[in-house]
């Protein structure tokens, strides 16, 4: 015991006390198993970002609310980090895609749902005729009080009376059936003094509609010579 207290001084006794702790500490990683360190083990940040390994958080190790928005950093979340379908309408709040987040040509007709784009949300003058596809506007698709107003499927019917000396000549141009008259007149050739004495539509049908045109004319000083007289109708579908 005398000798051992001739070797006895501070720095030994530090030296030795240093050594102890090394190995001790050693000692106890050594003897730290796979999984041994769990959850309760650790206290309140112990683990900081400096300690996470590169790839360390996955999102199967995410739970779910876990990622919040205080959690986010300014511009933390590109559009290259969202996935096809990821943002969907339910998770956008109200306002939050205006016109000015939309790139040019962003919306298309894909992308819009049957009914969309109602006649409220047209402007003015919206539709122009250049925004028409060839015969996209049928007669269906017009208001009758307008439709009532138009003609369709014109045509042109003459009738010509007997070239002789007959001093009243009168005849009439029928319309093709389904159509009503919209015009006429009446012309005369040969005679010296021939004039017209009746250019008219005909009387009214059963239906209440004119469906020819009557023209007459007379010898105003007879000679004898042959002429005719001739009826044309303008003929339409109401």
């Amino acid at each position: 015991m005398t000798q051992l207290k001739k070797h006895l001084n501070p720095a030994t006794v530090l030296s030795c006390l240093a050594l102890f702790v090394a190995l001790s500490g050693a000692a106890y990683a050594a003897g730290v198993g796979k999984k041994s360190v769990k959850t309760r083990h650790l206290g309140n940040g112990a683990v900081t970002a400096l300690k996470l390994h590169n790839g360390a958080v996955t999102t199967p190790k995410l739970r779910n609310l876990a990622v919040t928005n205080p959690k986010l950093g300014d511009a933390a979340v590109s559009a290259t980090k969202i996935a096809n379908g990821a943002v969907r309408s339910a998770a956008l709040g109200g306002q939050v895609v205006t016109t000015g987040k939309l790139k040019n040509g962003g919306v298309t007709g894909e992308k819009l749902a049957n009914n969309a784009v109602g006649t409220e949300k047209l402007t003015a003058n919206a539709i122009a005729t250049g925004k028409l596809q060839d015969g996209s506007v049928t007669a269906a698709k017009l208001a009758s009080s307008f439709l009532a107003q138009l003609v369709r499927n014109v045509s042109y019917e003459t009738k010509l009376s007997a070239s002789n000396s007959d001093p009243k000549p009168a005849v009439t141009a029928e319309c093709p059936s389904g159509k009503v008259a919209i015009g006429g007149g009446a012309r005369v050739a040969g005679g010296a003094t021939v004039a017209v004495t009746e250019s008219a539509p005909t009387a009214p049908n059963g239906q209440g509609k004119r469906t020819g045109w009557t023209a007459a004319a007379a010898e105003m000083a007879p000679d004898g010579a042959n002429w005719t007289v001739e009826a044309y109708v303008v003929c339409a579908e109401l």
